[in-house]
C-alpha cells in the first residue's frame, strides 16, 4: 500500500512539473527599437588594452549601478557644422523632432567663431585664446579638458571621430578634421588621448554593450556634420547614430543623456544655433535660459561630480534649466 501511495506521490509531481514546462511564459520582448543596435562598424582602431578597456567598463558599471534609474552619469554630445537654428530646424526634421520629443534649448549660442575655438569651450570651458581652425601643433593647450577630468576622477572618457586614421590624430585626413576634434589639442592629455580619442566604429559596440564613456562626444566627418554636404545628410546620419545609441542599456536605465548641437552658426542667426537634450526623463521641455558651449562645458562636469572648468563655472547650469537629475545632486 505504501509503494502504491509513493507512485502515486510521484507520478502527481512529475505531471506538474511538465505542465509548469509546458505552460511556461515566453521571454518579454526585445524593447522597442532593438534592431537598431547592431553597430554602425564592427571596425575598431583603438589602440586600448583589453585589461584597460575592461576597467574602464567596470568603473563605469560600477557607477551607474550605485545610482538609482533614471539618475544621469554620462553625457554624449553630438556635433555638426555651421548652420543655425533656424536653418537645423527647417531642413533637419529628425533632429528637430528630438527637441519637440524630449528638450529643445531656445536661446542657445556658440561663443565665438571660427569651429576650434567652439569646440575648445564645449570641453575646455575656454578658447584659450585661439581665434583660428589651425592645428594642434600650433595650439598646444596644457589646460585639463572634461575627457581628462573624468579620467582624473576614476570615470571614463571616449572621444568618437569619423575618418580619423588612428587614435588622436593630430592631422586633418581625408574628410577628418583635426579642427572638429578639441581633445587632441590637449598636450598634457596626449596620452590619455592616444587611447580614449577612437575612430568612430568604436559607438556602435559602446552603444551595444552598455559601455558608453561618462564623458563622451561625437564627431562626424565633414560631410555628415553637413560642413561639405546638405543639412539632409547630417539629419539622416543623426538619426542612424542616435537611434543606434537609444536602443542600448545605457540610455534604457536612464543613466544617459544626449546632446546635439551645432559648433557655430553661419553668421545669420547671431550664433544661435539648434540644441537638442534628449533623455527619457524629458517630454517635450523648451528652455529659454540664455546657453552656451560653456554651459555645456559645465554640464559634463556636473554629470562627473566636478567642479566646472573655466568660464563654464559661471554659465548658466543645462541640468538646471533641463531638470536632469544628476548623482551629484
Amino acid at each position: 500500500m505504501t509503494n502504491k501511495v509513493l507512485g502515486l506521490v510521484m507520478a502527481t509531481a512529475l505531471a506538474v512539473l511538465g505542465g509548469c514546462a509546458a505552460g511556461e511564459s515566453p521571454a518579454p520582448p526585445a524593447p522597442a527599437g532593438s534592431a537598431t543596435r547592431t553597430p554602425t562598424s564592427t571596425t575598431s582602431a583603438t589602440s586600448t588594452s583589453p585589461t584597460a578597456s575592461a576597467t574602464a567598463t567596470s568603473a563605469s558599471a560600477a557607477t551607474s549601478a550605485s545610482v538609482p534609474p533614471g539618475t544621469v552619469t554620462k553625457l554624449l554630445v553630438f556635433v555638426v557644422e555651421n548652420h543655425s537654428l533656424d536653418q537645423m530646424r527647417a531642413d533637419m526634421p529628425y533632429t528637430a523632432s528630438l527637441g519637440k520629443r524630449f528638450g529643445l534649448a531656445t536661446s542657445y549660442r556658440a561663443v565665438t567663431h571660427p569651429s576650434l575655438p567652439n569646440y575648445l569651450a564645449m570641453t575646455g570651458g575656454s578658447t584659450f585664446g585661439v581665434t583660428d581652425d589651425d592645428p594642434p601643433s600650433s595650439h598646444p593647450i596644457d589646460q585639463p579638458s572634461v575627457f581628462g577630468q573624468a579620467l582624473s576622477l576614476g570615470r571614463t572618457a571616449r572621444l568618437y571621430a569619423e575618418g580619423m586614421p588612428t587614435n588622436c590624430a593630430t592631422e586633418d585626413s581625408g574628410r577628418y578634421a583635426v579642427r572638429h576634434n578639441p581633445w587632441t589639442y590637449h598636450v598634457a592629455e596626449r596620452s590619455s588621448c592616444a587611447r580614449f580619442d577612437v575612430p568612430l566604429g568604436r559607438l556602435g559596440t559602446d552603444a551595444s554593450d552598455g559601455s558608453l564613456p561618462d564623458a563622451g562626444m561625437v564627431i562626424p566627418d565633414v560631410c555628415n556634420d553637413a560642413h561639405d554636404c546638405d543639412l539632409s545628410t547630417a539629419d539622416s546620419w543623426l538619426r542612424t547614430q542616435t537611434q543606434a545609441v537609444m536602443a542600448g542599456p545605457d540610455w534604457r536605465s536612464g543613466h544617459l543623456a544626449i546632446v546635439v548641437t551645432a559648433d557655430e552658426d553661419d553668421h545669420g542667426q547671431g550664433n544661435l544655433v539648434l540644441t537638442t537634450v534628449a533623455h527619457p526623463s524629458l517630454h517635450g521641455a523648451v528652455v529659454t535660459t540664455p546657453l552656451t558651449h560653456y554651459s555645456l562645458a559645465r554640464l559634463y562636469s556636473e554629470v562627473l561630480g566636478a567642479q566646472p572648468l573655466g568660464e563654464a563655472a559661471s554659465a548658466p547650469s543645462m541640468a538646471t534649466a533641463f531638470g536632469l537629475h544628476l548623482a551629484a545632486g
